[in-house]
């Protein structure tokens, strides 16, 4: 404002003093209203500085630039029509695409760590779904859908919300007066958060198998309203270049959805209602027929799901029948999804392990050895490096769960019905993916493991072990000796393009390798100069890792990087220390878990100390002191006695 008005005055000034007579001063209102006032006689170059003032506040005003030593504005340029471009000029160039390669960002770490890492930041619902529950809930009571919401899904004692669905109602009827209410609210709430964990889930599976798995029937146990269907249609896309993901875009031809709920089952059908569905044929049934099991053989793109299902079953004997039909459908693929909850995990540990000794029976069955070995037995892909049990399973003590967690942005319906202002929502959720077969082999090589921060590094090293140039006078020829290059790339691992010599070659590679690559079970500790990493080691342990800076720039770099539930594929530089809970006693009262308390937690001050550090020896120092005081106050009394 004050640069505005100096401007304003500036100007006036400037056009006062052209305009005013010599004798500006002595003139009369009447004389300048009836005559006009003769210029000044100014230096030439003080009329064209002040005609330069002038003419630029003007311009200010208007936005109008000008061209340098000129009155007049800058012309305004006009586009121009190329006639002689051809249709092949205008084509999008996939190759070129495809040729940049990833972001710089990505690049700086190697490509193991960014195989290891590819988890989803923010899960976001796509269109066609948020469309389809909107029309759904746009007839309902709004207040009733929020106080059945906080009925089915706020726990009355915590009071926070979650996504499990236990109610039991006393009747039939008492059930059937809350049929279409449950189902709305279990679509308005629980139904998107089911879906981003299906989706991640199935988004990792398919990195880590590659693009050689293809998925085209799905048989979905505890199908609810469709949470699976809608996550596996819309990873498992025809075409991966599309951006707006459809069900009628989907490689899954075929979906089976089992479930005995029928509110939710009816819901689950609703949201279908004027959703174009291309060439897939969904049907619901309430339990698994003799008639849907597939040949082993021809089980290659079937994937068994359960999702969010064995927490809701009622006994352990249901929970055992639900895995068991699971392991005689056929599917190549079984998914266990639950709430990553104590009881969650405990119900995916129980099933992991069921179905393991499915498949080690298989292999010691004689009647199974001429079955192929891609379909005989049984391994585990994801989360676990191994098959063994879990060390973090204590059965009935479990303390730690192995669970992991996807960020997913709220609808305005879930802000809605939440009355929650908060844009997004972190889902919980502990799972298990087991493939038909006998677990790969361990391989001996280790590709990838350098990025954009270790050639660098590399580079950096190279020029550095290089001897010195003398200066020499001209015309004076000395031999330089030759430098070796080799030792220079002879890192323990290969480059991108040195093992395979493509990118599809380096990562069926690293598939393979992947198997056995700890798993980040905790979030990582990043500290200054070194990150501790807990993890679960294909050793069947949960290890400690520290990967100092010492170590090389780009295990540091991918281990400053790394997240919680990432695999991680580099070697610590020490001896990794094994993390185990113990057990609790059984008499009563247990025991004080020490060692192992710690898991996934960095050092700090212990809770249970009454006193500071150091607290003794500063009581001890106060106590000597006042011996002392005493003790001078004796002699003082005696010598005062005495005289």
């Amino acid at each position: 404002m004050l640069q505005s008005r100096c401007s304003e005055s500036l100007r006036v000034v400037a056009r006062w003093a052209l305009r005013a007579p010599r004798a500006g001063f002595a003139s009369t209102s009447s004389r300048c209203s009836t005559q006009l006032n003769s210029p000044l006689d100014l230096d030439p170059s003080l009329q064209a500085l002040l005609k330069d003032v002038d003419m630029s506040l003007m311009r200010a005003k208007s936005g109008t630039p000008l061209v340098a030593g000129s009155a007049h504005p800058k012309p305004i340029r006009e586009l121009e029509v190329y006639s002689n471009l051809e249709d092949e000029d205008l084509q999008w160039d996939e190759d070129s695409s495809e040729a940049e390669g990833p972001s710089h960002r990505e690049t700086r770490k190697s490509p193991a760590a960014h195989f290891g890492s590819g988890h989803i930041g923010s899960m976001v619902i796509p269109l066609e779904l948020q469309n389809s529950i909107n029309r759904l809930i746009a007839d309902l009571d709004k207040p009733m859908l929020h106080q059945d919401a906080k009925r089915l899904f706020v726990d009355a004692e915590a009071g926070v919300w979650s996504t499990a669905y236990t109610k039991k109602y006393k009747s039939r009827q008492q059930g059937a007066r809350h049929f279409e209410r449950d189902g709305a609210a279990f679509a308005s709430v629980a139904l998107p958060a089911h879906y981003s964990a299906i989706y991640t889930v199935f988004d990792h599976v398919k990195r880590r198998l590659g693009p050689e798995w293809k998925v085209g029937r799905i048989i979905d146990w505890g199908a609810g309203t469709g949470s699976g269907l809608w996550a596996a249609a819309h990873c498992f896309q025809s075409s991966e270049q599309m951006i707006d993901r459809q069900l009628a875009l989907s490689s899954v031809f075929n979906y089976v959805g089992i479930d005995k709920r029928e509110a939710l089952v009816d819901i689950g059908k609703r949201l279908l209602e004027d959703i174009e569905l291309g060439k897939m044929n969904i049907s619901w049934q309430k339990s698994f027929r003799e008639g849907d099991i597939v040949e082993r053989a021809d089980g290659g793109d079937v994937v068994a799901l359960s999702a969010f299902q064995l927490s809701s079953l009622p006994t352990p004997l249901a929970r055992k029948e639900l895995v068991k039909e699971m392991w005689e459908s056929g599917a190549n693929i079984i998914v266990l999804i639950d709430h990553s909850t104590t009881e969650g995990f405990e119900n995916i540990v129980e099933a992991r392990e069921k179905i393991l000794t499915f498949g080690r029976k298989e292999l010691m069955n004689p009647d199974y050895e001429r079955w192929p070995a891609e379909i005989k037995g049984t391994h585990v892909i994801a989360p676990c490096p191994h098959d063994g049990a879990c060390p973090l399973h204590h059965p009935g003590s479990t303390r730690l769960v192995c669970g992991f967690s996807q960020r997913l942005q709220r609808p305005d319906f879930i802000r809605k019905t939440k009355h929650s202002g908060v844009g997004h929502e972190d889902v919980g959720y502990s799972y298990v993916v087991m493939r038909r077969g006998e677990r790969p082999p361990i391989p001996e090589t280790k590709v990838g493991r350098t990025g954009t921060v270790g050639a660098r590094a590399l580079e950096k090293a190279a020029l550095n072990a290089e001897p010195r140039k003398e200066l020499s006078l001209v015309g004076e020829h000395r031999e330089q000796p030759a430098v070796d290059h080799a030792d220079g790339h002879a890192t323990g691992a290969t480059t991108v393009a040195e093992a395979e010599g493509t990118l599809e070659g380096l990562q069926d590679q690293l598939r393979v390798e992947a198997y056995n690559w700890p798993r980040l079970v905790f979030p990582p500790l990043k500290r200054s100069g070194h990150v501790i990493l807990d993890v679960c080691a294909p050793e069947a342990k949960i290890l400690r890792m520290t990967i100092p800076k010492s170590q090389g720039k780009q295990p540091y770099y991918d281990a400053r990087k790394s997240s919680w539930g990432d695999i991680f594929p580099h070697e610590p530089k020490n001896r990794p220390q094994e993390r185990y809970q113990p057990t609790r006693a059984k008499r009563e009262g247990g025991t004080t878990p020490t060692k192992g308390s710690d898991i996934g937690k960095g050092k700090g001050k212990s809770t249970n100390d009454k006193y500071p550090p150091g607290f003794g020896q500063m009581k001890k120092a106060k106590k000597l002191r006042l011996e002392r005081i005493r003790e001078h106050a004796r002699e003082l009394n005696a010598m005062l006695n005495d005289s």
